[in-house]
């Protein structure tokens, strides 16, 4: 295997930006070109080819186009999508912090506690105080929010940056990104909902509209986000973390456990586990219950449960090894008819369903 440099960043290829808003031309030639906000996504990149697929999968016209403070030519179309969906990769996508910009570049880059080109206290906080975020972005720095995404939909393995200044927007990033980092820990691909929301403010009685672009984990449940890392397949079809019915267990064959017993209380002891597992009605009229009731009778007639056999009944009258004869006493009361379905003295009150025994 081959080596690599330690402390070099291994990061995905940048095919194109996620963007938006856009720039239209100045009718002034020597003014700057007018920036507009978006209520659709823009799509950027060097290559023609990924732009010209953005605007199959999203609508829009594929355009040439030359951003700020640059002479090399891309691509964008202005998409109809207000909403795409997207892959965050592993690890943290995220990187923010507080930027100005000149035509020579970044000139500051803060953390909001020390600005890293100087290795001093925050310029704007030392400058205008605790609202200095109130100020022009000509005076301050603005905070900048990056997020690398994957669009599935898209050619080719790489990322696409989304760029966003928008305060509200970077705070909502970056609750939502540590959420899903504390439960993955930055471990697997996480697939996610991007769209601009438009948002309204007022300060110092002057009303602002805004757009927010809102960046949260799609997953049919919350759990699903929040319960560890997930596979490939999930990241790509977060429709497959759906639950699935629970498979019931089997149901225990009660009546070949009763012909099992040797006893009236084994066999008792057969209806109640099919009563608390809810196999039977508890006032014993449904017909396992009948069964399994016919089976105790049956055991202390000393009836074989498994083969049916009643035993020496038909000994021919033999006597026992004490001269004793097995034979049945009839009283004066007897009577011809039937049993009753629960008799006691095969099925005890306690044990009779319906009758409070657990």
């Amino acid at each position: 295997m081959g080596s690599r440099i330690l402390t070099m960043k291994r990061q995905a290829a940048e095919l194109g930006r996620i963007r938006t808003g856009y720039s239209v031309p100045n009718s002034d030639p020597n003014k700057r070109p007018i920036m507009k906000r978006s209520k659709t996504f823009v799509i950027s990149s060097h290559s023609e080819q990924y732009v010209a697929a953005a605007a199959a999968q999203w609508g829009g016209t594929v355009e040439r186009w030359t951003p700020q403070n640059t002479k090399i030519p891309q691509f964008r179309v202005i998409t109809a999508a207000t909403e795409i969906r997207a892959i965050l990769p592993a690890g943290d996508p995220l990187s923010q912090a507080y930027e100005m910009w000149s035509g020579g570049g970044c000139s500051r880059r803060c953390d909001g506690e020390t600005e890293q080109k100087t290795r001093q206290p925050c310029i704007c906080l030392a400058q205008f105080g605790e609202d200095w975020h109130t100020r022009s972005p000509k005076q301050v720095c603005r905070p900048t929010s990056r997020i690398n995404v994957m669009l599935p939909e898209l050619p080719d393995l790489g990322v696409w940056r989304l760029e966003t200044k928008s305060h509200y927007a970077a705070d909502a990033m970056a609750g939502g990104i540590d959420i899903v980092l504390q439960a993955t820990g930055g471990e697997s691909l996480m697939p996610v909902r991007m769209w601009i929301e438009q948002r309204t403010v007022v300060r110092d009685g002057e009303t602002k509209n805004f757009p927010v672009v809102m960046v949260v984990p799609s997953i049919p449940k919350l759990r699903h986000a929040l319960s560890g890392p997930l596979s490939m397949a999930a990241a790509l079809d977060p429709s497959s973390l759906v639950d699935r019915p629970a498979i019931e267990a089997p149901r225990p064959d009660y009546v070949a456990e009763a012909r099992q017993c040797k006893t009236v209380a084994d066999a008792r002891a057969v209806w109640h586990r099919a009563n608390r597992a809810g196999h039977v009605d508890p006032k014993g009229t449904d017909p396992l219950s009948q069964e399994l009731v016919q089976i105790a009778q049956d055991i202390e007639k000393g009836v074989d449960t498994r083969t049916g056999d009643v035993g020496d009944q038909d000994g021919g009258g033999q006597p026992d090894g004490d001269g004793v004869y097995d034979v049945e006493v009839v009283g004066e009361d007897s009577d011809d008819e039937p049993p009753t379905a629960y008799p006691s003295a095969v099925w005890p009150d306690v044990a009779t369903p319906g009758g409070g025994g657990r």
